[in-house]
């Protein structure tokens, strides 16, 4: 992990000891894809999601991070599919994931400062570099996989 990534997660933890995230897998149902984004400081491929924010609930904080990683704008409720503890991130780290089949994108996302790459890939024909919890997420949903309670 780069010096830069190690220092804004201490800087992080003392200044926000709980965190908590929301993420979603955006099905697009008539096309059999999904939308992952690629981050310019992780590696690996990922389901669009990020960190609520004070004062917002875990849906205000899914639709913002969808609108910034992706152009996505949700045009029904999401459905809140699970609760996971991120014991790679901290030990006080959760994340609620949802499913998105209600959606409309205003145009494809183009790479900025945090998201290096992001599109629509089809079930059968995911990234290589996908990571493990996002094909974890994948398998629960769309498989039948029993849900983990880790992310």
């Amino acid at each position: 992990m780069k010096l830069r990534t190690k220092l804004f997660h201490a800087l992080f933890l003392m200044t926000r000891p709980m965190t908590l995230g929301a993420r979603a897998l955006v099905h697009d149902r008539a096309a059999g894809s999904v939308f992952l984004v690629r981050h310019s400081y992780v590696p690996g491929w990922q389901l669009p999601g990020g960190g609520v924010e004070p004062g917002e609930t875990m849906e205000q904080a899914l639709a913002r991070e969808l609108r910034e990683e992706g152009n996505l704008e949700l045009t029904g409720p999401p459905t809140l599919r699970s609760l996971h503890f991120n014991r790679r991130a901290s030990r006080r780290d959760h994340v609620g994931f949802y499913l998105v089949e209600t959606f409309r994108q205003s145009a494809p996302k183009t790479p900025d400062r945090e998201i290096a790459e992001a599109g629509f890939f089809p079930l059968a024909a995911l990234p290589a570099e996908t990571t493990a919890a996002t094909m974890a997420r994948i398998g629960e949903v769309f498989h039948g996989h029993p849900v983990s309670p880790d992310w």
